[in-house]
């Protein structure tokens, strides 16, 4: 019989981890672009937070701060609780 993992930190990792692959994701193609000599302003604002209709620039620092830390906080209890048998 196959126990479930009751671990928060297993299914609540992913979550804070998509804001922040979209920051290094569009900073990294904006950087390219710019190298190429290709303006690409809209995705420099992605970037930044401003999705539009949704715009988090006031708030990107922190909340790309906070998931950090949730990241890295679960990590630590992924690694100190996960070696159970």
């Amino acid at each position: 019989m196959s126990r479930r993992s009751t671990n928060p930190c297993r299914t609540t990792n992913p979550t804070p981890g998509i804001p922040l692959i979209i920051t290094a994701l569009s900073g990294s193609i904006y950087g390219l672009l710019v190298a190429s000599n290709v303006d690409a302003f809209w995705l420099l604002k992605i970037h930044a937070g401003n999705f539009g209709m949704r715009n988090l620039q006031p708030y990107d620092s922190a909340i790309i701060g906070i998931l950090t830390l949730m990241i890295a906080l679960s990590g630590v209890g992924l690694m100190l609780g996960g070696r159970r048998k």
